[in-house]
């Protein structure tokens, strides 16, 4: 009897305040998920780990000593088949026209000093050469060179006597070699050299004639793209080497 009457009054009592119950019920259920979201919350922001955020620089390996600047031979493409046509008519006759303009990257204006240079490439004559001076490049680049197409690992011949001033690897030109002419006024720049020769280094006095290197294709030549890039400058500025006045190799190359 005891135990009915119990009964009877809790049942009396959840019907009395089941709203409020489910109402504080529903409110700690809210809490609980609150409170996880806030702690799942914590966990993601302090658990990641931390992001270094670097400093920005420039790109690495880029061309710090390149072959001459296209600004110089901008006046040069304009100017490109006139002056072309009076450097061939001075190399026939043994002298070099008189450039009104001794800025403007092209071989007129040094062509006085080109002395009688060799095909820089083992086996390749003069007719399968190709002028590629004036030929476009990449960011509005003027090639001022040429390119001479050979098999991967033909030698690469000095063009004439003269000092290694300089072994450099760049992105654009790989391997590299700057050759000072022997009066020293010229540079002789080759390019996208798979090696060099056993025993070259800077300073040293080589011979027309000599292997100085390995024709490759390091730098941007492009894989499997084999040839030597070939350019020629008059140097401006002792100090600055790598810059000077454009000559076109082709028409020196004998």
């Amino acid at each position: 009897m005891q135990a009915q009457r119990l009964h009877s009054q809790a049942w009396i009592f959840m019907k009395r305040f089941k709203p409020q119950w489910l109402a504080l019920t529903n409110m700690l259920l809210l809490v609980v998920l609150l409170l996880a979201l806030i702690f799942s919350g914590w966990l993601a922001f302090f658990a990641q780990p931390a992001i270094e955020i670097q400093p920005t620089t420039e790109a690495q390996n880029t061309d710090t000593e390149p072959s001459p600047t296209t600004a110089k031979s901008a006046a040069a493409t304009a100017n490109g088949n006139a002056n072309r046509d009076s450097a061939t008519n001075d190399k026939a006759s043994g002298t070099a026209a008189a450039s009104g303009n001794t800025r403007n990257g092209n071989a007129d204006s040094a062509s006085a000093d080109v002395p009688k240079l060799i095909i820089p490439v083992a086996g390749v004559k003069r007719e399968q050469l190709q002028d590629t001076y004036q030929a476009a490049r990449s960011a509005n680049r003027v090639h001022n060179a040429i390119d001479i197409m050979a098999a991967r690992g033909t030698p690469v011949l000095a063009v004439e006597n003269g000092t290694i001033k300089r072994l450099f690897f760049s992105d654009r030109g790989g391997n590299t070699i700057y050759q000072l002419s022997r009066d020293g006024k010229l540079i002789y720049y080759y390019a996208h050299l798979e090696r060099y020769a056993d025993g070259l280094a800077a300073g040293k006095e080589v011979k027309q004639g000599e292997v100085i290197a390995y024709v490759g294709d390091s730098g941007n030549a492009g894989a499997g793209n084999y040839h030597l890039h070939f350019s020629i400058w008059r140097i401006t500025d002792p100090k600055r080497f790598w810059d000077g006045e454009n000559i076109n190799p082709y028409l020196w190359l004998h």
